[in-house]
């Protein structure tokens, strides 16, 4: 990427302003778009699940809490597995500050990951973090709303779209769901989103979309690690 010019401080208000403008149209278009996403049609959640959670089991309704919408955050964090994913640690970071907030807005924010809840206690306590996450495991929740897949799923996407298994498909995903309870009890389900969908969500990416530098990588997120691992070479723990 070349320099930009040099330019007088008089010159810099002008494209300032020119900038400025786009900046508007975009904003406005931005708007329009969370119009539209609030006024997407509903589905009724009918299956009961279940969660494994700090204060024992738990239903999707028991999640809300005193709140009547729910946002779950779709946690990679398979059985077995170690550590949480990077990405999805990164975007974590986010939770408890926000959460702060959320709760005092009619908004219950919670993550879900397939893992046993035991499986990623100590995890959760290494990374500093008190939002509330539970374990869909025994349930069909992840499968359900398009976080994770069977290994028939996967070598059946594999062969669809004529891949080599390269790890270019996967049996978790990140994502986000959203939901409403009516006053009845009833559950609906409003809104999903993944992957790149989910770049709305990280303030950090936001801060540094204002700098001279940007993101400043060659693909997404190659330069974020667990915030206790940027002084290591050690990218996977």
């Amino acid at each position: 990427m070349s320099s930009p010019a040099i330019i007088s401080h008089d010159q810099w208000l002008e494209a300032r302003r020119e900038l400025l403008i786009k900046e508007k149209a975009v904003r406005h278009e931005l708007d329009d778009l969370a119009r539209q996403r609030r006024e997407l049609p509903r589905v009724k959640v009918e299956e009961d699940y279940l969660f494994e959670s700090e204060s024992g089991q738990q239903t999707l309704s028991d999640l809300f809490g005193n709140n009547s919408q729910l946002i779950v955050y779709h946690f990679m964090y398979g059985p077995g597995w170690k550590a949480g994913c990077v990405s999805c640690s990164f975007l974590a970071d986010h939770f408890d500050g926000i959460n702060l907030h959320l709760a005092h807005h009619d908004v219950s924010l919670v993550a879900v990951a397939r893992a046993p809840f035991a499986e990623f206690q100590d995890f959760k306590q290494r990374m500093g973090w008190a939002f509330p996450w539970v374990s869909s495991a025994g349930s069909n929740f992840n499968f359900d709303f398009g976080v994770s897949f069977t290994k028939e799923q996967i070598a059946e996407e594999a062969a669809f779209y004529n891949y080599e298994q390269t790890g270019k498909v996967a049996e978790e995903m990140p994502g986000l769901s959203v939901f409403v309870k009516e006053a009845d009890g009833s559950i609906y389900h409003t809104y999903s989103t993944y992957t790149r969908g989910l770049d709305i969500l990280l303030g950090a990416h936001n801060f540094l979309d204002l700098t001279p530098n940007g993101r400043n990588e060659k693909t997404t997120m190659d330069w974020v690690r667990h915030h206790d691992k940027y002084n290591t070479n050690n990218t996977a723990q």
